[in-house]
């Protein structure tokens, strides 16, 4: 089927600001526009007719969101908001989040990590989304900024809910901050093939050898990332506690057992809510058991 000249066609406005300050001034005159930076979501979202058309303000050629710096003596990775996945993957910062750089490899085909951004993963704000457990178990701060200023919030704040954020009007996702961890910390998906695929269920788990910790983060089975502290409890006395080898495999099956208690999962097309509710308990466990033996 071929475009009849009788068909309406849409249109929407798009503004492409080459600075900062002027994309905040356009979303301040018209804070009902939408932004784009890499569109992997919202492209998906106008082609289904799950969106309509409206004021874009594109911002992913903006410099001040695409810097990548590693702070060694400061201990901290700050990403800008358009920094893509791809980006991120060939650069230094990677080696200093690991559980971030195996998130963002699992970030649909190579075209869309290569488009795909921090910031619209943030703003987007879908439970399932890849990175969003690790920015969680790493204690990631994300940083907004609007015409009225800036302000910092940490991302277990910045979503409150299944594509909802702390975002006002007239405010965009700046960049985040993700603190450089001494100790172990690993991501795992699970999905209904091997690639490319929305996560049935995801997790990220981060030992902190400084302060003698455990977080677990997991997605795609609450209306949040969902953390769970009674298995991070059990999974510290496991690393750090003074528990006989010989309880490490009830421990483990007692992790697996809270952390599948921790979640709220929903079913839809992609999987039960029963599945969720173990698959992302035996993924939880695996890492634990990965940890316990990969830790120098």
């Amino acid at each position: 089927m071929g475009w009849d000249a009788g068909d309406i066609v849409a249109t929407m406005s798009v503004t492409s600001p080459d600075s900062l300050d002027a994309a905040l001034a356009a979303l301040a005159d018209n804070p009902a526009a939408h932004v784009l930076a890499g569109g992997t979501d919202m492209m998906v979202e106008l082609n289904f007719g799950r969106r309509s058309p409206a004021p874009v303000v594109s911002v992913g050629r903006i410099p001040e969101l695409r810097g990548i710096d590693v702070d060694r003596s400061a201990r901290f990775v700050r990403l800008g908001a358009a920094v893509t996945f791809s980006e991120f993957l060939a650069s230094e910062a990677a080696s200093q989040a690991p559980a971030l750089a195996q998130a963002a490899r699992t970030v649909g085909s190579l075209q869309i990590r290569n488009a795909g951004t921090f910031g619209g993963n943030l703003a987007t704000c879908s439970p399932a989304g890849d990175t969003l457990p690790v920015l969680v178990a790493l204690s990631a701060t994300v940083e907004l900024a609007s015409r009225d200023g800036r302000r910092r919030v940490p991302v277990e704040e910045f979503m409150v809910g299944p594509k909802r954020s702390a975002l006002k009007p007239g405010e965009i996702v700046a960049g985040v901050t993700v603190p450089i961890i001494d100790g172990w910390q690993g991501f795992a998906k699970v999905g209904t093939r091997n690639a490319m695929v929305i996560a049935v269920c995801n997790a990220a788990l981060v030992v902190d050898r400084h302060d003698r910790s455990v977080r677990l983060a997991m997605g795609s089975v609450g209306p949040t990332i969902l953390r769970a502290p009674e298995a991070e409890s059990v999974a510290a006395r496991m690393l750090f506690g003074a528990e006989p080898t010989s309880a490490r495999a009830d421990l483990l099956v007692e992790f697996e057992r809270r952390a599948s208690a921790a979640v709220s999962p929903i079913d839809d097309q992609r999987s039960t809510a029963d599945y969720r509710r173990h698959a992302v308990g035996v993924i939880a466990r695996r890492l634990l058991d990965r940890a316990s033996r990969e830790m120098p």
